[in-house]
């Protein structure tokens, strides 16, 4: 039987009705995890704890751009299943508009769901962590636009960016509590945000995405990001704090493969 790499711990993951959220959500749970997931999307995310199974899984609307609802969330957690050992912040929202003809308003709307949820995030998550001595590991979703110019919109790139200085910050300030602070960055794939923000068809985003990646292995997905996020979550990083964990193909080290190139 393989190891369960969450036995006896658990797990809050926000953003996790579809996509990314949903797949760390399952994956967390198939290593032993009890797992809360958070969304604003309620019959979405209803559907996947009930299919994950209610002892293990519990659903709880939260919208993380209000700091309140955050607190609550880690409360309901706290009071369902007894403890918190690890946090996914994962919400994310993406919106259109070149930097000349950008709307503040929308902006401002991305920092929320994106950065300032991140922060609401590991601001509650690490303080019910350091009151009950839990040496936890808090992750958050990054992405390829945190550390490469250009491969996202205006907007959502620097939200990013500071989802990438909060992680290398807060781990400073939590290391000496037992606390790992880390995020994961992927590069696009065909999420329901990716598809519905682009108009693309799953196949399409697929094969846009592939192309440009280095590493030659089918087309990345959900799963993929998951994957690394449990490695985060586990005790297997006991020692990995303020890590940035890239997971797209090689892209960000040495940038996009044209079509047809080839160093041999």
């Amino acid at each position: 039987m393989a190891k369960l790499r969450l036995e006896g711990k658990v797990a809050i993951i926000t953003g996790a009705a579809s996509g990314i959220g949903e797949a760390a959500a399952r994956l967390f749970a198939e290593h032993g995890a009890r797992v809360v997931i958070t969304d604003i999307q309620d019959e979405l995310g209803a559907a996947v704890a009930a299919s994950i199974g209610a002892d293990r899984c519990k659903y709880y609307r939260c919208d993380v751009r209000d700091e309140q609802q955050v607190s609550y969330l880690v409360d309901f957690t706290v009071a369902t299943f007894g403890r918190l050992d690890v946090m996914y912040s994962n919400a994310g929202i993406i919106c259109r508009g070149s930097l000349l003809q950008m709307n503040l308003e929308d902006f401002d709307n991305v920092v929320a769901v994106n950065t300032r949820g991140c922060v609401a995030a590991v601001k509650h998550a690490g303080r019910a962590m350091a009151a009950a001595g839990t040496r936890g590991s808090i992750i958050c979703t990054a992405s390829v636009a945190a550390t490469v110019g250009g491969m996202g919109l205006h907007a959502y790139t620097v939200s990013k960016h500071a989802v990438l200085g909060l992680v290398r910050s807060a781990a400073g300030e939590l290391g000496h509590l037992g606390i790992r602070v880390n995020c994961v960055s992927p590069a696009g794939m065909a999420t329901p945000l990716a598809l519905g923000f682009s108009g693309r068809t799953a196949e399409q985003a697929e094969a846009e995405w592939e192309a440009m990646s280095a590493l030659k292995r089918g087309a990345m997905k959900a799963g993929d990001v998951s994957a690394a996020a449990l490695f985060l979550a586990s005790d297997e990083a006991a020692f990995v704090s303020g890590h940035n964990l890239v997971v797209d193909g090689a892209m960000t080290a040495i940038g996009p493969k044209p079509p047809g190139f080839d160093l041999q």
